[in-house]
């Protein structure tokens, strides 16, 4: 059956808009790549530059020999990694045990899982408790508050609500307690999961920013997002200098782009490889629970 002339005008102005929405939202990305792998004595020529005729790793070179930026790639990276770990293990083993019928309090605890998530304490009561936990100026401070949200624990639960019954009751008859058969039976199953609430938790902990604006006031714990921000929004690069060499630095605007290109690449690496497990492991907990 062939198609009306209208709908053939509808699809083509449909395509044509999209494609420069696509074109429109890559551009800044595309623009930022380019620049930060540019010579840099033609960027200074030409300033604006699409197509250079010279690439350069002079930018990412110098960024990676300062001593602020490894360290707040560092401190990044610990969060990413320890704070997704210590998430998952206090996410998981709560929802598992939320998904025991039988396990003593287990609406009042649901009750209070509820309730975090529709009534949230605000940034003083947060600071109140972050200081005197002692944790200002500490990246625990970043993760212990963040260990685990009611929306997680609840899709979650709903996972494990999901997986037959009688698994756990299987395990019990042949003597494993609840935390061997959540270790060796439960987990294993759930790595579908894992991966996409361990992707979300690495994405938050990786972007962290407000939260260390607030508890962070020594630079030298300061995570990437937070070094990133003062390098945008500072005219100059900062303390951003090679100790005991005389180096001259790259344009500021290069150096800029590098760090962009730097500070969103470890996320674009992982995410290929969970994205098989993404979209079961999101979806599974929600439908059911």
């Amino acid at each position: 059956m062939k198609q009306r002339f209208g709908d053939r005008v509808f699809q083509a102005a449909n395509g044509l808009f999209l494609g420069l929405l696509a074109l429109v939202t890559v551009f800044p990305i595309y623009y930022v790549f380019i620049v930060s792998f540019t010579d840099p004595s033609e960027f200074l020529l030409k300033k604006f530059v699409l197509f250079p005729q010279k690439w350069s790793l002079e930018a990412y070179e110098y960024l990676l020999s300062t001593k602020a930026f490894p360290r707040s790639l560092g401190n990044s990276a610990f969060l990413a990694v320890i704070g997704t770990l210590c998430s998952l293990a206090i996410s998981s083993s709560f929802a598992y045990a939320l998904s025991q019928r039988r396990m003593l309090l287990r609406r009042p605890l649901m009750l209070l899982v509820l309730l975090t998530i529709l009534f949230s304490p605000g940034i003083i009561p947060h600071y109140l408790l972050v200081r005197e936990l002692g944790l200002i100026n500490s990246l625990w401070s970043l993760i212990l508050p963040s260990l685990a949200n009611g929306w997680t624990v609840l899709l979650m639960k709903g996972f494990f609500d999901s997986l037959p019954a009688e698994l756990g009751e299987s395990a019990a008859m042949d003597g494993s307690g609840a935390v061997r058969t959540w270790l060796t039976i439960i987990l294993p199953l759930s790595l579908p999961a894992l991966a996409a609430f361990g992707l979300f938790f690495a994405v938050g902990y990786w972007n962290q920013f407000f939260s260390a604006l607030l508890y962070l006031n020594d630079a030298a714990q300061w995570p990437i997002q937070v070094l990133l921000q003062n390098m945008l929004k500072s005219a100059s690069t900062i303390d951003l200098t090679i100790p005991g060499q005389a180096v001259e630095a790259p344009p500021s605007e290069m150096l800029k782009m590098a760090s962009v290109i730097i500070a969103i690449t470890p996320i674009l690496l992982v995410y290929p490889f969970l994205q098989k497990h993404f979209a079961k492991g999101a979806m599974v907990g929600s439908v059911k629970g």
